[in-house]
């Protein structure tokens, strides 16, 4: 029926001042973006670890940015992890492996680095309501560490996972409460679980302040359990055969040269399938990041959320006669996807500077409106790259570091191979050893890109590349390279290694503004040897 004029005026009104009141009208205009991180456990880029998630590359990708050097500073779950929740250096956050001796989600993290992550200034600095679901920290939920009743500050709803990544028979932190999982793909299956929990977050949150939500998926991490529509996918997918595969490390590291080259059939066989399990699991987040922007747009929050989509580390499948792991310092490890899209991101970009995981937390503290100078982060804001701005200052290198894990007393399986291994196969390759400790510079400039690593070991070992010419990493040309590049790259190694905040971002070896004093090295014969404390790492 046909409204009065009167009734018509007065409807308008009352439409208007409903605009004027409500926070979804009035506040969207001036409210802070909301912020949503997508943490892949595991995930590649350089063998193809992208390339199932067809629908993440057409909703985040297309309509975004693409970093194509993406990387993380120690390419393993909990140190990567705490790197992106501190915004620092595992020197500086002292998380150095998976175990609660290497301060995994211990007391002392707890203590000292927990009250300040990005998330806990988000929650109590720029009133953001946060959301955790998913994988956190692998000691996370350690009875020694407080159990699942331990909540980190920073969240105010908070799903995680205990320990480390499962896809059925697992337990959920529920704000604090353990609840158990079973084996019922409809209602266990952890990506999708943790997809549905996301969008009753998005249904039931509070409209009147902007939020944060991390979501950190188990997938494609072992043991590769694919829901149960996709286990036939990918049949005729086998691991790249890339020029590192199957081929023996020679000038490497004594953990790379141990590997047995050729590989076994088996062990050829095995990883095959890690990697064709891998994708099928992939194809769950696909959907999960496909129901999340389908809400987002639904709620009309879509055009004010930054997407930011990443993974802990890289991963390798037979480079080097190395079957499956990380934990090793080449690209294939140390090298993530980062895709992010948001308001002020033209679509379909790509940016090759050179950016970490540590950016993650100043970059979201900044979209925040947080001053940056009062954190200790070793970051770096991402906001003018994603912004587009120009004539951006960016930095031309980063540290990579790691301390390897091993055993006191030999492997049972393979005691020819005397203490301190650990992740064997059955054929006695191990993939990581106590004094698989080391540290790189990863320096990416206008005129090198190079890396340049040092061992914690009696050798001293040195690898060095460039992968302009030598993409694959394999030719270590440590006795080769210029001796004046050698001992920069050794100084700058050295200072970046003792950096915190903003002594990480100063100028690397080939920038303009590069300071460099020989007579700061100890001895210039050569390389000079130093040992990395556990202290120090």
């Amino acid at each position: 029926p046909a409204m009065s004029a009167a009734a018509a005026v007065a409807r308008g009104l009352a439409l208007a001042a409903l605009l004027v009141l409500s926070p979804a009208g009035a506040a969207r205009q001036a409210r802070r973006p909301n912020v949503v991180l997508i943490l892949t456990d595991d995930q590649d880029v350089c063998l193809g670890g992208m390339t199932p998630l067809k629908k993440t590359n057409a909703l985040i990708a297309q309509m975004g940015i693409t970093f194509l050097n993406a990387y993380v500073p120690s390419a393993l779950c909990c140190p990567s992890r705490a790197s992106i929740l501190t915004g620092k250096y595992p020197h500086n956050h002292h998380v150095v492996n998976n175990t609660l001796e290497g301060n995994c989600s211990s007391k002392l993290w707890q203590k000292i680095q927990e009250p300040y992550t990005f998330p806990a200034l988000l929650k109590s600095m720029c009133g953001y309501q946060t959301f955790f679901a998913g994988k956190y920290l692998n000691e996370y939920g350690a009875e020694d560490a407080g159990g699942v009743g331990h909540v980190p500050p920073g969240w105010s709803f908070w799903y995680a996972l205990e320990k480390n990544s499962k896809y059925y028979n697992y337990t959920l932190s529920v704000n604090g409460k353990a609840r158990r999982h079973g084996e019922n793909y409809s209602v266990d299956y952890l990506t999708d679980v943790l997809a549905n929990m996301s969008l009753d977050f998005l249904e039931y949150k509070s409209n009147f302040e902007p939020f944060f939500m991390m979501i950190s998926t188990p997938a494609p991490h072992s043991p590769w359990t694919a829901a149960p529509q996709y286990t036939k996918r990918f049949q005729n997918v086998s691991a790249p055969r890339n020029s590192n595969f199957n081929i023996h490390g020679k000038n490497k590291h004594w953990l790379i040269r141990q590997a047995k080259t050729p590989m076994t059939n088996s062990s050829i066989q095995f990883l095959d399938d890690a990697y064709r399990k891998r994708w099928q699991t992939l194809l769950s987040v696909d959907d999960l990041v496909e129901k999340l922007v389908k809400k987002l747009e639904l709620n009309g929050e879509l055009d004010n959320t930054y997407i930011f989509y990443t993974s802990d580390n890289g991963f390798h499948t037979g480079q080097f006669s190395l079957p499956i792991d990380k934990r090793q310092l080449y690209e294939f490890d140390i090298k993530v996807p980062l895709l992010v899209r948001g308001p002020g991101i033209k679509p379909n970009q790509t940016n090759k500077m050179l950016v970490a995981n540590i950016d993650l937390g100043p970059t979201i503290l900044d979209i925040a409106g947080y001053d940056l100078n009062k954190t200790q982060m070793d970051g770096m804001s991402l906001l003018p790259l994603l912004r587009g701005d120009k004539n951006v200052t960016w930095r031309s290198d980063f540290l990579v570091e790691y301390q390897g894990e091993g055993y006191n007393g030999s492997d049972p399986t393979c005691p020819g191979l005397g203490p301190g291994v650990t992740h064997c196969f059955p054929d006695c390759v191990c993939e990581d050893s106590y004094n698989n400790t080391y540290a790189c510079v990863r320096t990416l400039s206008t005129s090198w890109d190079l890396q340049y690593c040092e061992f914690d070991d009696r050798e001293v070992f040195v690898e060095v590349y460039n992968l302009t010419a030598d993409p694959h990493q394999i030719n270590n040309i440590a006795k080769t390279i210029d001796q004046e590049i050698l001992e920069k790259m050794n100084y700058r190694l050295m200072m970046l290694q003792s950096c915190s905040g903003a002594t990480c971002r100063t100028p690397g070896v080939f920038d303009p503004g590069y300071r460099f004093d020989p007579r700061l090295m100890f001895s210039n014969h050569g390389v000079r040897a130093r040992r990395f404390s556990a202290q120090s790492l």
